[in-house]
């Protein structure tokens, strides 16, 4: 699979959300992720198991179990040992950016 790239800017007027990356569910379950942020900005990577294409569902988001990927300030990589359905970026904080980079195997 080619890499997935979110991305969130300024959150100095209130929280910014990323597009939602859909990823292969019935592929393998081994995902990378990558976040880089340059400037000021406080994120969050966060999942679903939810179709976020179904319209009669609004989906729960959770915040990723590594709590590394949650609130980060600064540079993180880590992983899912399991493919969720969706993936997104969440900024809550900061006037600067962020880029997330997902690959699946």
């Amino acid at each position: 699979m080619r890499p997935i790239v979110l991305t969130t800017t300024d959150a100095s007027g209130g929280t910014t959300t990323s597009s939602a990356a859909i990823l292969d569910i019935y592929g393998r379950p081994e995902v990378s992720l990558q976040l880089d942020i340059t400037g000021t900005a406080t994120c969050t990577v966060q999942q679903t198991l939810d179709d976020i294409w179904d319209s009669t569902i609004t989906p729960t988001w959770f915040d990723h179990p590594d709590t590394n990927l949650v609130g980060a300030t600064a540079d993180k990589q880590g992983n899912y040992a399991y493919a969720p359905r969706a993936v997104r970026l969440r900024q809550t904080a900061g006037n600067g950016s962020a880029k997330l980079t997902i690959v699946q195997a």
